[in-house]
């Protein structure tokens, strides 16, 4: 083990195609699910094109979960981008400002 980055080096290495369940059995770590949509959702901001259009290149699942709490509309379509809701628009900006800019 790796003391400095606390990973095990003589664990197989994650596959690429593995899923998050898979990622987090193999590190040991719980994940709060809500921390990432909220990440997710701020960085979707960040992203914004057309008015309220997003890049939806983040994790699926994670996509799927804002969906299901109205703040993006459906993901699975081929379109490469997303149409954030009104209520996902909002706190999407509140949540870009709270985690990624500074106090002046």
């Amino acid at each position: 083990m790796n003391p400095e980055e606390g990973i095990d080096l003589d664990k197989k290495p994650v596959k690429a195609t593995a899923g998050v369940d898979d990622f987090r059995e193999e590190i040991g770590m719980k994940i709060d699910d809500e921390k990432i949509e909220d990440a997710v959702l701020a960085l979707l901001w960040l992203t914004l094109h057309d008015g309220r259009r997003a890049w939806k290149s983040f994790d699926w699942d994670t996509m799927v979960r804002l969906h299901h709490k109205g703040m993006i509309e459906d993901p699975v379509n081929k379109a490469k981008s997303v149409v954030l809701t009104n209520d996902g628009l909002r706190r999407a900006e509140e949540l870009f400002g709270a985690l990624f800019t500074r106090p002046d």
